[in-house]
């Protein structure tokens, strides 16, 4: 008797026989518009990723074969696809713009795998459509390879994310500040309704639209907020939490996203739209990672109250659905709820079990004298889970972290239950922009293996692996602090 091949428990399948359901393409023309992707020119593969294959209950086979290449790079297209360019607006370093849209990438249709799970498979880098507002419609292949490895790395630190297939490249020019070379990147999501979906539809008076719209997002993403006796406000209630959980994680790990825009803020709560992110080196409360933020908008500790913020926004365009006072009252609840995910994130990368009043204060103790020390994050806080001495060595005045040390451990010693989790909640390995940037400046010569050995340390950061301890150290003088752009 032979059985079927599994992944993960499930079925594998093949390209040819993945099932599409193209839900948001049958709302029609008022929130998309359908495309035809822009082929590239003598397609290579980058990098896949088996993880993400396995959300589609693909063969990691199929990355070998030649039609996954034409797939992925817009030469070819499964009969059952409906590549869509999706219209939405935003606010973007707080100023509305009115009209944004998919100006690059196109949803080509949804695949349901084996467990019933809907995944949008999205093309990045597939020409211009009509919101590519003068733009080429192209990425680059910095700014592709930055996407994937982000989306398969901060799944493996438990932080919500979408998710990256692969990324393919061309021959084709592409003009940012330099020339460079056309690439695309398959992206994967339960779905790509963003903040900005809704505004466009309150701010242009289209209000029969947003209620099909919120329908359609209870329906595919909260259909147990229908049972809900309000079920918008209920709605509301989820997104919001999950959205101030995920920036409870990015404060947590030290991620900055760069560009917290209201259009590249998913309806789901996860990391969404990356540009010019950064993990933090030094610990630096006030990090600017995109050199275009010239105000600081979206410093690394900003993030919190810009995400409330963008919740505002998400809030004000569902009042024709949902009663101001009760809006409000639930963004009321949102800063003490990040507040407390954050410390409860934090007690458990240091090994402190139950909740203690002091706690809060013992954390500010221990990050101002990191930002004093220009301490690395990373480095210090896995130091502070192995227990090891040099943790001493990150600080400049180790008279005053001996002090933060003894009450660190007077405080783990009041129930030593959670020690034993440690290790595997503080990574060894993290995507610094240094690691990026070489990756990326081996692929521009043709040389993706860096792209892929990158790629697979990240999945386990947590352990140590024999012979990459470089991988571990602290970035080079060069490789610190680096702004991105977000051309990025």
């Amino acid at each position: 008797m032979n059985l079927p091949i599994t992944v993960n428990g499930a079925p594998m399948t093949s390209l040819a026989d993945l099932q599409f359901d193209n839900r948001f393409a049958r709302l029609g023309d008022t929130f998309s518009t359908r495309v035809v992707p822009e082929p590239l020119s003598n397609p290579r593969l980058v990098v896949s990723s088996e993880d993400a294959m396995a959300l589609l209950d693909l063969d990691p086979a199929e990355a070998q074969t030649e039609i996954f290449t034409e797939l992925f790079s817009g030469r070819q297209i499964w009969s059952a696809a409906e590549p869509r360019a999706m219209v939405y607006s935003g606010h973007q370093f707080g100023v509305y713009n009115p009209q944004l849209g998919d100006g690059r990438g196109l949803l080509l249709g949804e695949v349901v795998n084996s467990r019933g799970e809907y995944w949008d498979l999205h093309l990045k880098g597939a020409g211009s459509t009509p919101y590519s507002r003068m733009g080429d419609g192209r990425a680059v292949l910095r700014s592709s390879i930055r996407e994937f490895l982000a989306s398969e790395a901060l799944p493996a630190l438990g932080i919500p994310s979408s998710r990256a297939l692969c990324v393919t490249v061309g021959d084709d020019p592409v003009y940012r500040e330099r020339q460079e070379r056309g690439a695309m990147l398959l992206r994967l999501a339960r779905s790509h309704i963003r903040f900005g979906h809704f505004e466009y539809f309150y701010y242009t008076r289209q209000h029969d639209a947003l209620r099909q719209l919120i329908d359609f997002t209870l329906q595919t993403c909260y259909p147990h907020c229908q049972q809900d006796a309000e079920p918008v406000l209920a709605m509301f209630r989820e997104v919001a939490r999950r959205t101030m959980h995920m920036i409870a994680r990015w404060q947590a790990y030290g991620f900055c996203h760069g560009v917290m825009n209201t259009d590249n803020m998913s309806i789901l709560g996860i990391t969404f739209d990356f540009g010019p992110y950064a993990f933090l080196d030094d610990y630096d409360a006030g990090h600017i990672c995109n050199h275009s933020d010239h105000a600081g908008r979206y410093a690394f500790h900003r993030q919190p109250a810009i995400a409330h913020w963008n919740l505002a926004c998400l809030a004000q365009a569902l009042t024709p659905f949902v009663e101001v006072d009760q809006l409000k009252a639930e963004l009321a609840t949102l800063i003490p709820l990040y507040q407390a995910q954050y410390l409860h994130l934090m007690r458990t990368r240091l090994g402190w079990a139950s909740a203690q009043p002091e706690d809060e204060q013992l954390l500010q103790q221990l990050l101002q004298q990191m930002q004093d020390s220009a301490s690395d994050y990373h480095i210090t806080l896995r130091l502070l889970a192995e227990d090891d001495p040099a943790a001493r060595d990150q600080f400049i005045d180790r008279a005053a972290f001996d002090g933060w040390l003894r009450q660190h451990q007077a405080r783990q010693a009041l129930d030593t239950s959670a020690l034993a989790g440690r290790l595997a909640c503080n990574p060894v390995y993290v995507l610094r922009n240094y690691l990026a940037q070489q990756a990326i400046e081996a692929a521009e010569q043709n040389d993706f293996a860096e792209v892929r050995h990158l790629h697979q340390l990240l999945r386990q950061p947590f352990t140590r692996q024999p012979g990459r301890e470089a991988y571990a150290a602290p970035p080079p003088d060069w490789g610190r602090r680096l702004e991105i752009s977000c051309s990025s």
